[in-house]
């Protein structure tokens, strides 16, 4: 299976943002890719407000990117923003394409490092997986990564592959915890790990303000035994990426972590 990681940076503007997408999808496609995988805050760039422009999967938004994927003829994962309760929005993956049509609302709220998503964000609740060709994908939101359980889970559930969208605040050793974190889930869940954040501003010239999670890049495709497939830098790029899901299987005889772990 061919996947493709669109490594991309988006500003507030929901227009030029679905370009983007459109963009990169179609580069995707050309390249022979049968899904390509954005990351989150793809709808618009954390630091903006998000309650004015949250939408239902039914929305605008989701449905441009929805005709994008059965256009193209690609399934297209992308981090948008749903209305939640109490003034809040939901912090949501899209996974949309032909035969696929799934959608992940991300659990584990960013309450750390100085920002607060749980202020405007309210978390999701369920683990969520779909097929495409017979592979079966696991969805989780960058603080997610932190979390194993989610992994193994997505795992016991069927998945065969992690994907991984974020918008990693920057800061001191933080590319270097990405870096394991998601090297590290594939190990937990013998599963491939396909992480994909938002490029570095500062690799194109923009300024970050503030506190909020504005990426760093560092996207990644990783082996169920950790081993580093594909890794980017910070700039936007595109990479495609041959994965042989069959492999897990094969894995999953030699190295039983999910059938020998014990709840304690």
């Amino acid at each position: 299976m061919r996947l493709a990681i669109a490594q991309i940076i988006t500003g507030a503007d929901l227009s030029a943002n679905l370009d983007i997408i459109r963009d990169y999808a179609g580069q995707a496609k050309s390249a022979g890719a049968e899904l390509v995988v954005f990351p989150e805050a793809s709808m618009r760039a954390f630091g903006n407000s998000l309650t004015d422009i949250a939408e239902p999967l039914d929305g605008a938004w989701a449905s441009a990117v929805r005709s994008m994927g059965q256009e193209l003829g690609i399934v297209i994962v992308v981090g948008m923003f749903t209305p939640g309760t109490n003034g809040r929005v939901t912090n949501t993956l899209l996974a949309t394409g032909p035969g696929v049509e799934a959608s992940y609302n991300k659990i584990h709220l960013f309450d750390a490092f100085g920002f607060a998503e749980s202020d405007t964000v309210e978390p999701g609740t369920s683990p969520v997986t779909f097929e495409l060709n017979g592979t079966v994908f696991g969805l989780a939101t960058c603080y997610d990564v932190r979390f194993p359980a989610l992994f193994t889970t997505n795992a016991k559930l069927g998945a065969q592959v992690n994907i991984v969208c974020a918008s990693w605040g920057a800061g001191e050793g933080k590319a270097e915890q990405w870096d394991l974190l998601v090297r590290a889930r594939a190990l937990d869940s013998t599963s491939f790990v396909v992480a994909c954040g938002q490029g570095d501003p500062a690799s194109v010239g923009v300024e970050s303000r503030g506190s909020a999670p504005t990426g760093i890049g560092h996207s990644a495709v990783v082996s169920p035994l950790g081993v580093t497939l594909a890794a980017l830098g910070g700039k936007p790029e595109l990479t495609v990426v041959d994965i042989d899901p069959s492999e897990v299987s094969a894995v999953r005889e030699k190295l039983p972590v999910l059938t020998n772990a014990h709840t304690f």
